[in-house]
Formats: C-alpha cells, sequence, structure tokens
C-alpha cells in the first residue's frame, strides 16, 4: 500500500489529483488508478500518461450519491449507471478525498442549479454595453472579481456544513467511549478528551453561527450589490454617450456662429482693411476653453474683402505683380494641366487587374504574440503573415505615386508658388492609401527589388530595391518623361508601446522637376496604429513638416493635426503655408490627409490683436474663396474583403513577365498569401528568413577572412553587401548618406540578362 504520493492541493482547491485503487472485477480485484477531480468531474486513467489522450470514465459529481463503507473505502455512485468501488492508501488519504469530492459536489450542484437564471442577473449585453471595448474590458473584470468572491463565499458555505457534520460525528464517538464506563486511568483520559471536545463543539458552533449569519446576510445583499453594479456602469455608458452628442452639437453651433459672423462682416464692411466688428469672434477663440490634447491653430484665415475681389481681378495697384501674374490660373479657375500637354489622352495599353481573393477570415490571439514585443523595434521581430496584407514595403512605398498627375501639373507650372502647392498636395496624398490599411506590407529581403512600369500609360517609371536589413532601408527611384524625378531613401522604426504601435520613417523625399531646375525635399510624419491589444484598430498621421524648394528659397510648413476626442476640428486635419524666401505667405493649405485638399490664396496677413499660446500672437490672412486642390479618389468595390487596396494596389503583386527575379511579385510567401493559403505562407516566410540569416552569416564570414588577411580597409563593415541598382553616396543638398540610382536596370530588362540578380527566393 506504499504507493507514491502525488502533491495535495487543499480541499478548496478546484483540482484534487492522486492514485487511488479501484475495484476492477472478482479475478483482479483493487488495481490502482490516476483519478482527477477536476470542475465537478471525477475521471481516472490508467496511469498519468494516459491523462493526454485516453479517459477510462468520468462521474459528474453535481447528481452523485457518496458514501463510506470503512476506514479506508468508499463508493461514488451517480444513480445505477456508473458506481465506483474505491479504496485509499490510508484513512487520511481516504478522509482528504471525501472532503474534496463533498467540495466538488456542492460546487457542482450550485453551478447546476443557477445555470438556468443566470441569464437574468448578468445579460449578455453587459459586457459590451456602450460598444466600447475598454468598457467590455471592464465589465468582464468585474464579473470575474463577483464570481471569484461568489465562489469563495460558497466554499465557506460548504466547509460550515461540513465542519458541522463532522463535529457531530466526532460527538457522538466520544459519547460512545464515555458509555463503556472504563475506570482506572482509561476513564480519566476518556473524560478529559471529552471536556476537551465539548469546548471545541462550543467554539466551533459559535464560529458556525457567525459563519451561518454572514452567508446569510452576504447571499441576501449579493444580488441587490450586482444589479446595483451594472446599473452604475450603464449610467455612466450612458452619460459618456451623452457628452458625445453635447460636444457634437456645441462644435456643429460654434462652426454655425462663426460662419454666420463673417457673412455679417462682408456685408458691412465699408471698405477698411482690419478687423471688424463682426471678426470679433474668431479673435475671441484663444479666450475659450480647449481640451489639453487641442493644439491651438497657428494662425487664422479670414474671407478677404470684396476690394481685394476687384483689384485681383483688374490687377489693380498695391498687390505684388508676381503673385497676380504667375497665380492667375490658382486664383480664377480651378488647378488643370496647362494647355502644353499631349492633345490625345493616353490610354492603358495593358488590361490591368480589379480584383484579388478576398481576405479569408482566419483567427490568432494577438497579445500571445504582441505581450513579448514592447519596447523592441517590429522589424527584428517574425510575425505571421496573418497581420500582413500581401504587398511588401517596396511595393507599398510605390504606392506614393497613386496621385502621380499632381506631379505632372507640378512639372507645367510657371510660378514656383503654384508649384509648391501641388508638391504639398502630392506629399499629402501620399497619405491618403492608409487610412484603412491597419496590415503589415511584408519586410522586404535584402536585395529584393520592385518595379513599376507605366510609361505607356502614365509616363513614368519607377525601381525600389532593399538596400539594407538592419537597419531595414530601401531605396526609390522614379522618373516622367513628363518632367520630373522623385527619389527617395526610407528607412522605418517601428516601437510597441502596448496599447498603439508607432512607425517613424527616416529620410528624405527629392522631387525634381527639370524644365524649373526646381529641386524639393521634405520627410514623412509619424503614422500611429491605435487599439493594438483591444478594439478595433485604426491609424492617425501626425507630425509637422517643412517642404522646402532649395532652388528659389519657397518653403511650406505642413501641419498633420493628431486626433483628439475633444477637438472641434475635423479629424485628420491637414494646414500649411506656402511663403517666398522672404518669409511672405502667398496660399494658405488646407484639408485633410484622407479626403482632400484645399488652397486660399492669401490677399493681406496682419498680426491679430489677442495673444496665442506662449503668448504669441496668431497671424490673420485674409484670403480668396478656397479651391479644391486634390481629391481622394473612391476605393474600387469590395474594397474591404481586399485589404481595402486601391485601384493602382491591386495591380502591384499582378504577375508580369520580365520582372527581375528578385522582383517583389515573384516572392512566394507573400504570393500564397494573396492566394488564401496563409499556413503554407507562414511556413515559406520562416524558409526565405532563414535562408537570408545564412547568406548574411556567410557575408560576414567571409568579411571577416578579409579582415584577417588584410585584404581589406580598415572599419570596413562586417556585411560586405553592396546594393546592385543603386550606388550610396553623400546628398549634396541635405548631406545625408545616401542610395542613388546609378542606373542600367531598364536597360537590364529590355536585354533579358538577369545574371547580376541574386537568388533571394
Amino acid at each position: 500500500m506504499s504507493e507514491p504520493k502525488s502533491p495535495t492541493p487543499t480541499p478548496a482547491g478546484d483540482t484534487y489529483k492522486g492514485w487511488v485503487f479501484k475495484w476492477t472485477n472478482y479475478i483482479k480485484g483493487y488495481q490502482r488508478r490516476w483519478f482527477v477531480l477536476s470542475n465537478g468531474l471525477l475521471s481516472y486513467y490508467r496511469t498519468q500518461a494516459e491523462m493526454g489522450h485516453t479517459c477510462r470514465g468520468t462521474i459528474n459529481l453535481a447528481t452523485a450519491v457518496i458514501s463510506v463503507d470503512d476506514a479506508c473505502n468508499f463508493v461514488i455512485s451517480n444513480g445505477g449507471a456508473q458506481t465506483y468501488h474505491l479504496k485509499a492508501s490510508s484513512e487520511v488519504e481516504r478522509q482528504r478525498w471525501i472532503t474534496a469530492l463533498e467540495l466538488a459536489k456542492a460546487k457542482a450542484a450550485r453551478m447546476q442549479a443557477e445555470s438556468d437564471d443566470s441569464g437574468d442577473d448578468f445579460p449578455p449585453s453587459s459586457l459590451s454595453v456602450g460598444g466600447g471595448q475598454g468598457v467590455g474590458s471592464q465589465n468582464s473584470e468585474v464579473q470575474s472579481t463577483l464570481r471569484t468572491l461568489g465562489s469563495k463565499v460558497e466554499d465557506l458555505s460548504t466547509c460550515n456544513d461540513l465542519i458541522s457534520k463532522h463535529g457531530s460525528a466526532l460527538q457522538r464517538s466520544l459519547s460512545e467511549l464515555d458509555s463503556l464506563r472504563l475506570t482506572g486511568e482509561a476513564g480519566d483520559k476518556i473524560r478529559q478528551v471529552t471536556e476537551r471536545a465539548t469546548l471545541f463543539r462550543i467554539t466551533s458552533n459559535a464560529m458556525i453561527n457567525a459563519c451561518r449569519d454572514f452567508l446569510a446576510l452576504a447571499q441576501t445583499h449579493s444580488k441587490r450589490w450586482q444589479k446595483a453594479l451594472q446599473a452604475e456602469r450603464e449610467q455612466r455608458v450612458r452619460l459618456e454617450e451623452a457628452l458625445e452628442q453635447l460636444a457634437k452639437q456645441h462644435n456643429h453651433l460654434e462652426r454655425a456662429f462663426r460662419g454666420a459672423a463673417q457673412a455679417h462682416a462682408i456685408v458691412d464692411n465699408t471698405g477698411a482693411t482690419g478687423p471688424r466688428k463682426g471678426e470679433a469672434s474668431d479673435e475671441d477663440d484663444d479666450n475659450e476653453f480647449f481640451d489639453a490634447m487641442e493644439e491651438a491653430p497657428e494662425f487664422i484665415t479670414v474671407p478677404a474683402d470684396p476690394q481685394f475681389h476687384k483689384r485681383s481681378s483688374s490687377n489693380a495697384s498695391g498687390l505684388n505683380s508676381d503673385m497676380c501674374a504667375d497665380d492667375q490660373s490658382l486664383n480664377e479657375e480651378p488647378l488643370t494641366m496647362n494647355q502644353e500637354s499631349p492633345s490625345q489622352e493616353l490610354v492603358p495599353l495593358k488590361k490591368r487587374r480589379t480584383r484579388i481573393p478576398d481576405k479569408p477570415n482566419y483567427s490568432l490571439n494577438l497579445w500571445s504574440i504582441m505581450k513579448n514585443c514592447i519596447g523592441k523595434d517590429l522589424s527584428k521581430i517574425p510575425m505571421p503573415v496573418n497581420f500582413n496584407e500581401p504587398i511588401s514595403m517596396l511595393q507599398r512605398l510605390s504606392e506614393d505615386l497613386e496621385y502621380h498627375e499632381l506631379l505632372d501639373k507640378a512639372a507645367k507650372c510657371h510660378s514656383s508658388l503654384e508649384q509648391m502647392c501641388y508638391v504639398v498636395a502630392f506629399c499629402v496624398s501620399a497619405y491618403s492609401t492608409t487610412v484603412y490599411r491597419t496590415g503589415k506590407p511584408f519586410n522586404p529581403l535584402l536585395g529584393e527589388t520592385f518595379e513599376l512600369d507605366r510609361q505607356r500609360e502614365s509616363g513614368y517609371r519607377s525601381l525600389c530595391e532593399q538596400v539594407s536589413h538592419h537597419p531595414p532601408a530601401a531605396a526609390h527611384h522614379a522618373i516622367s518623361d513628363r518632367g520630373w524625378t522623385l527619389r527617395q531613401e526610407i528607412t522605418v522604426a517601428s516601437k510597441f508601446r502596448g496599447k498603439y504601435l508607432s512607425i517613424m520613417p527616416l529620410g528624405t523625399i527629392h522631387a525634381i522637376f527639370e524644365k524649373s531646375n526646381n529641386h524639393y525635399t521634405w520627410k514623412k510624419v509619424t503614422t500611429t496604429v491605435h487599439n493594438i491589444i483591444v478594439g478595433k484598430l485604426w491609424i492617425d498621421q501626425s507630425g509637422e513638416i517643412d517642404i522646402v524648394n532649395h532652388t528659389t528659397g519657397d518653403r511650406c510648413h505642413l501641419k498633420f493635426a493628431p486626433y483628439s476626442y475633444f477637438s472641434r476640428d475635423v479629424a485628420r486635419k491637414v494646414t500649411g503655408v506656402v511663403m517666398d524666401k522672404a518669409g511672405k505667405a502667398h496660399y494658405v493649405l488646407s484639408g485633410t490627409w484622407d479626403e482632400k485638399m484645399e488652397f486660399s490664396r492669401v490677399m493681406q496677413s496682419s498680426r491679430g490683436g489677442e495673444n496665442g499660446t506662449e503668448g504669441k500672437q496668431k497671424t490673420v490672412y485674409q484670403t480668396l474663396k478656397a479651391r479644391e486642390l486634390w481629391k481622394r479618389n473612391p476605393l474600387p468595390e469590395g474594397a474591404e474583403s481586399m485589404y481595402y487596396f486601391t485601384a493602382l494596389a491591386l495591380t502591384l503583386n499582378e504577375p508580369e513577365e520580365g520582372v527581375a527575379p528578385s522582383d517583389s511579385r515573384r516572392r512566394p510567401d507573400q504570393r500564397l498569401m494573396e492566394d488564401g493559403r496563409w499556413d503554407e505562407a507562414n511556413s515559406e516566410k520562416q524558409r526565405l528568413e532563414e535562408k537570408q540569416r545564412s547568406v548574411r552569416r556567410e557575408r560576414e564570414r567571409e568579411a571577416a577572412i578579409q579582415r584577417a588577411s588584410g585584404l581589406s580597409e580598415e572599419g570596413a563593415p562586417h556585411d560586405s553587401h553592396r546594393a546592385l541598382w543603386f550606388e550610396s553616396c553623400e546628398d549634396q543638398i541635405t548631406g545625408e548618406q545616401v542610395h542613388i540610382y546609378k542606373g542600367g536596370y531598364w536597360e537590364t530588362k529590355e536585354l533579358g540578362t538577369w545574371e547580376g540578380c541574386p537568388d533571394i527566393f
């Protein structure tokens, strides 16, 4: 009977395991079996190893009867269908099992009795009332706490019953001993034990009565507390919804009031150029309350006086002559291409695809993967394709050319200030494709390329190459036969902060126009992906950048306003002012990065009478009526099931003949994901990444050998990789070390000789 014993939990524990002898038949008698008591079910196995696959039998204790035969034997039966005759290794061990079984039976019976009416106390909607993920998480935590407290109270009630039961049995046993009328020392000992047992019984009865009173009180008020808590939660959600509605109504009323005040100012204007009495609401905005997260605007725009409309049409004196002459197309008619453009429309010579396979609905536990990524660079963490979209970062970079016609128009402008407006619109338009795109592009392999040849349809050719892996950097070069060149090298730094993901593109974008020789540069703003763990993912763009014309000195300070719940402005707002070299404002740009941009010509500027933030005065710009500069194209039909791809994005991964062997279209894991075969895509992704690591280790080994033999220069990099189509040099404008296209790709494509391309797939 001396069998090994497993660690035994307390009787009130949720799980109890151990070896018990079970009666099998008259030939074999009692045989040792491994019993597991969990969640109101008693199961047994021949060995512990069988727990994962073969259960020999199970009894539901909610309807079972537990009886004791003798010192070590006990019987469990569920009414005749199943009966277990069991024997413990000792009386103490048998009592542990009996106590654990009684507790489990009581708990299972209560759960079964309450399962029918539990929905009345906690309706399913209570966990998601209001629709907010944060509220649902808090409700779930409260419900879990209430269930835990209820379970402990039930355990206390069961222990109360067991103490009363066992105390009565002990008292009966002592009374039977006392009736034997033993004499001498034995009789004295029995009387002493009886007295002590009596004291214990009195104390136990007092504790039992106190516990019974507590249980009665707790059970009486438990449901009342739960209903009160639920009512408070629902009331809070209603208040939050009412507050949000009031904020929207307040915003609408303020806008209506300001619009009426401005219209009144124009009607009552007598010709003076200073601010009118009706315009006071614009200047008084500084005295109003703003939420802490909302930043006050740096400038204010008001409609120009009617005299400026007359003077702009007649080109009267008092205004800058260059503005009136060069910017006339911006003032009087919508922005269109100059008449120098070809008279015939270019039509696509190849029919591009308009659909890709629908995104499959695969579930994945995001937190199980992301919890180990907090504070780390996501470019160094292997991620399954479930978080991706079926294009690479090189293809995503090429999507900047979605609205290339803005650069076509800019190339035909005679005025550098007008050209700046188009360049700003192009800069903003690059973010319009990201508003619903919460998927992560594939990290390109080192040496991976992507070409976008739209010369016959749209007049441009684009080439991207992954020139570095750690840190990841991609070089991009696009040239158009309509007079512009675009180049950039972008390094993406990303940090996971627990609730959100910050993506910081590092690098400078260059736009060069052949006709005017104007050279523009700007950088990208920070992208933030919110609700990484709980809630619906959404994307925000925020930051401030300067777009600079290094040839003329013109500049535009562009501000992407971060989202603020209490902001009175429209979401995703972008504002900017186009200034010349002397700092004089010529155009005010405004709009949103996901919809459209508008321009307004500045007729006069002045310092406002009220102080802005940090004691600085705001500039008031009097402008002509705003006109549309750029508007986002609608998404294709069914885009929500195709990763919210735009019409251009749908064609980026379309197979094409003649592309380089290293082109992203040939990447197998990306192709498998697009076809909906995600499990195969994950396996292929791991294979490609391991192949890349092996190649890198080989390069590092060769570099180490060269350094050891003195064949390499001192301070040479540990990785000897060199880009194939781009060369590293110092940028003459910014002074940065960048990769610039060195030529040869399109000539190699015409010849069809790709012997120099690396085998990366």
